[in-house]
């Protein structure tokens, strides 16, 4: 362990794993299904869709790969991109009052970028119509069919545009993903998928936004908070005061932060963590549970790609890659230093949990 690992970051982490129910499928404390855990999280980063599946399964109880799939197949989870314009599992009815919030400094935040690519106003219309005509009725398309529509009604989806029609119409509520085909996920009109969404008045949705992910994240500070949700810290700050009465406050080093009112810290324990997981992209400052130093070994290049990680006590300690075989699946770990014979041991037994979790045996070393 790292000799920067304080008493006070063991003990936010410790908070935070308990918060987030980390490992929680191993005893029994988790949900008792997909939608149980997404629905306490509010929102968990879903980018990488196969370490996404593990970041539910690994705090649901029992849950499997499968069980994930048929969460997103029948409309329990869906995926969109409610914040930050980045991808992630979210209760259905919660989707639309979060984008009411967040949609607009999304949209701006993209317009230079679709400049560049030559994406107008009329472009973005058009792909809308033709989304509507070629969804509407429940129909679900994949995205290569969704794309070569837009393509057939004359909007080119060359390079990057493809990607970022579609982006724009899952922040502007028109498109969510729906069932899984083959790998991925087909596109389907969020009017039909979530028929019945949760309407919040403005400051009831700030309110309910922050409670949510302090319950969910905490403790953290506000301005974790503001940077996770895209919010302004301005509404940030609405919000944790709307929901301040829900929630208990801590002090740490002067700073301020917020958590679920008798939250206990979790037991000492190893976990194998997907890449992208919201244990530490919950949070804009992240060195409670990684060492800045080590960082890079984690994010290489500070590229935005977040390898899979070993947690020990709450400490990123190293980081995992699978490779599915014809065996089963091939772990290779590598810690950034030697582990100990009992956490290997608990390593190993983690993994032997993921391996079940994707109900396929471990390839041999």
């Amino acid at each position: 362990m790292t000799g920067s690992f304080t008493a006070n970051r063991r003990r936010i982490t410790a908070l935070r794993v308990a918060a987030q129910r980390i490992g929680a499928r191993r005893d029994g404390a988790a949900s008792a299904d997909p939608a149980g855990t997404v629905q306490h999280l509010l929102a968990m980063q879903a980018q990488d869709f196969a370490g996404a599946k593990w970041g539910v399964g690994l705090r649901t109880r029992d849950a499997t790969d499968a069980s994930i799939v048929a969460a997103l197949a029948d409309g329990s989870i869906v995926r969109s991109w409610p914040m930050r314009g980045t991808l992630h599992f979210v209760p259905p009815e919660d989707l639309r009052w979060m984008l009411s919030l967040t949609a607009p400094r999304m949209i701006r935040s993209t317009e230079t970028r679709k400049q560049q690519l030559g994406l107008s106003a009329v472009d973005l219309e058009r792909a809308d119509a033709v989304a509507v005509e070629s969804l509407a009725g429940g129909r679900a398309l994949t995205r290569a069919d969704l794309l070569a529509r837009f393509d057939d009604g004359g909007i080119s989806v060359a390079g990057q545009r493809g990607y970022h029609l579609l982006a724009h119409l899952g922040v502007t509520q028109r498109i969510v993903f729906g069932p899984v085909v083959g790998t991925q996920q087909s596109f389907v009109l969020l009017d039909d998928w979530v028929p019945t969404p949760r309407l919040l008045e403005r400051e009831e949705a700030l309110g309910e936004f922050a409670a949510r992910y302090f319950i969910g994240h905490g403790p953290a500070t506000v301005r974790d908070f503001a940077w996770w949700s895209s919010l302004t810290l301005t509404n940030a700050r609405t919000g944790l005061a709307v929901a301040r009465d829900r929630l208990a406050h801590l002090e740490v080093d002067g700073a301020d932060y917020y958590l679920a009112p008798g939250l206990e810290p979790a037991a000492p324990g190893t976990h194998a963590l997907p890449g992208f997981d919201e244990f530490l992209l919950g949070y804009q400052v992240r060195d409670a549970a990684l060492a800045p130093e080590q960082a890079t070994l984690v994010v290489p290049g500070k590229n935005g790609m977040f390898f899979y990680t070993i947690v020990v006590d709450g400490e990123v300690v190293g980081t995992w890659r699978r490779t599915m075989t014809r065996a089963g699946v091939h772990i290779e770990a590598n810690p950034f230093e030697p582990l100990g014979r009992a956490t290997k041991a608990a390593f190993d037994r983690a993994i032997t949990d993921y391996a079940g979790f994707l109900q396929l045996p471990r390839a041999p070393e």
